[in-house]
């Protein structure tokens, strides 16, 4: 199974961005997808989470700026930012619970990240 991420880039402050991620492979069903995010020097935080069933979750810092999506169809999950602040600098993973087809093995997968860098 592999992830790839893909949307980021530089952004003034007050501007968007929409990340994607796609998964691919051996794939029977994908629970949780979500996107992660790591500053230099901080550790790796949630950002946004969604099941299978749509129920999302989300950091409190990026409610009501960021809306995570999936399509089930495209086993993608997309990651809308909006009102962009400096401090939602860092490097973006995607990450998905898979379960594999054939084996039925579950495990966590992360994407390669993708950078997002606003500007003041």
């Amino acid at each position: 199974v592999q992830l790839q991420a893909s949307g980021g880039g530089l952004v003034q402050a007050g501007g968007f961005l929409r990340l994607s991620c796609v998964a691919s492979g051996n794939i029977f069903s994908i629970n949780r997808m979500g996107w992660y995010r790591q500053a230099p020097g901080k550790q790796r935080e949630l950002v946004a989470a969604v099941t299978s069933g749509r129920i999302t979750n989300y950091q409190n810092s990026v409610k009501d700026r960021f809306t995570i999506s999936r399509d089930n169809a495209k086993n993608t999950v997309y990651l809308q930012m909006n009102s962009l602040k400096p401090e939602d600098t860092a490097t973006y993973y995607c990450n998905a619970d898979v379960t594999e087809s054939r084996t039925g093995y579950r495990d966590d997968y992360w994407g390669q990240g993708t950078q997002v860098t606003v500007s003041s």
